[in-house]
């Protein structure tokens, strides 16, 4: 733990002197500003450590790229729809008796019923084609449609505040109606794309333009496209289940390198764990007791935290200490019901606690942190209604 925000010419950490971040976390990001060809490291306000890599950070190289900062999950982010479900007159034990079990595979029958709706097929036939010439495995195609474990949810949130009336209407927000939010990515893809390239090349990173760099890209852009179609599909079979209608608001992507010019230089921008600034509205989450907040973007400042935001409230505990840390405080059962009045759908014994509020940090604390910085302007406040993540054991 220290006092920051810490700015180096390539090194900087979006944060206020009060928030709570771990040596562990910087220590990760000062080491990644040392790679070759990296020009700025930027850790966000959700800053924590990851596994080599810190999550809560955008890194801009030029030269050369790395898909080990982009991580196992490439194209994980979230997207947020409107739904028609009066706020007013949701009722949880209906709803949760509606959804049942989401965690399967989509079959034959259900895929019936999504068909009335959407070229679901014609979508998916699109991406297998871009898959095979990505020397990727369809096999991975069966998953789609299902959340996955770790820190993926779904959710149905009510709006509780609102700043800018005249924003949220434009963006379609309707107040007194739920919002389902979707949060999950491209499965045991992104896994698989992952493995391999560090079989081949370690973690040195890619040379521009070269044929190992291309094939990687190819892939990359294929497990993004899996990611977006995932959640689209989680969110059809939400919607289908709660028979209502719902209209998309925004989706974004979390882990991923893109091309970018940066202050007159052209390289690559890599998110870990981080929202894009600069493709409209986002959302940001808090954990399953705290709020959620939509957010505008702010461009004057973009450039100081590499067009990135937080994508949530970042994670303060190890997977590994939460259970020790809650049992004795809480049971599976209890962690089930939030003090806002919601309810999480987690019947994995071990992942609620891994998952449980407060393993979290307070989201008010990471916002304040994008707002003292002039990235954003908080445009409504939510609360979460229900929260899906698994019926069973496992994910």
């Amino acid at each position: 733990m220290g006092t920051f925000p810490l700015h180096t010419d390539r090194v900087a950490i979006i944060a206020s002197e009060r928030l709570w971040l771990e040596d562990a976390a910087v220590q990760q990001l000062t080491t990644t500003a040392q790679l070759a060809g990296m020009v700025r490291v930027v850790g966000l306000p959700d800053l924590h450590p990851g596994r080599g890599y810190p999550v809560g950070a955008a890194f801009f190289s030029a030269g050369r790229f790395y898909p080990a900062l982009v991580g196992n999950d490439i194209g994980c982010g979230m997207a947020l729809w409107q739904t028609d479900i009066l706020a007013g007159k949701a009722r949880l034990d209906k709803m949760d008796k509606q959804l049942g079990n989401l965690d399967g595979f989509i079959d034959e029958e259900e895929w019936a019923v999504l068909e009335r709706a959407a070229d679901w097929q014609g979508r998916i036939a699109a991406l297998t084609a871009e898959m095979v010439a990505a020397g990727l495995d369809p096999v991975h195609l069966r998953s789609l449609g299902t959340i996955g474990g770790g820190n993926h949810f779904a959710e149905l949130q009510a709006i509780d505040q609102v700043a800018a009336a005249d924003e949220i209407a434009h963006a379609g927000i309707v107040p007194k109606a739920l919002q389902l939010l979707v949060h999950s990515g491209s499965r045991g893809l992104g896994q698989q794309i992952l493995r391999s390239h560090v079989d081949a090349f370690s973690h040195a990173g890619l040379a521009d333009r070269t044929p190992e760099a291309l094939a990687y890209l190819r892939q990359h852009d294929a497990a993004v496209r899996f990611a977006e179609l995932n959640r689209e599909l989680i969110a059809a079979r939400i919607v289908a289940r709660l028979r209502c209608t719902a209209t998309p608001v925004l989706a974004v992507n979390h882990n991923t390198v893109l091309p970018a010019n940066i202050d007159g230089v052209d390289g690559w921008l890599h998110r870990k764990g981080a929202t894009p600034s600069d493709q409209g509205l986002v959302l940001l989450p808090g954990s399953r007791d705290d709020f959620s907040y939509l957010l505008e973007p702010l461009g004057e400042a973009a450039a100081l935290s590499l067009h990135s935001l937080a994508h949530g409230a970042g994670r303060k505990w190890q997977r590994t200490d939460c259970k020790a840390r809650l049992v004795r405080i809480a049971t599976p059962a209890q962690l089930g019901r939030t003090g806002m009045g919601g309810r999480v759908i987690c019947n994995d014994k071990a992942l609620i606690y891994e998952e449980a509020p407060q393993a979290y940090k307070s989201v008010d604390s990471v916002l304040d942190s994008l707002l003292q910085a002039g990235l954003v302007r908080v445009l409504a406040r939510s609360k979460p209604i229900m929260t899906y993540k698994t019926r069973g054991e496992c994910c």
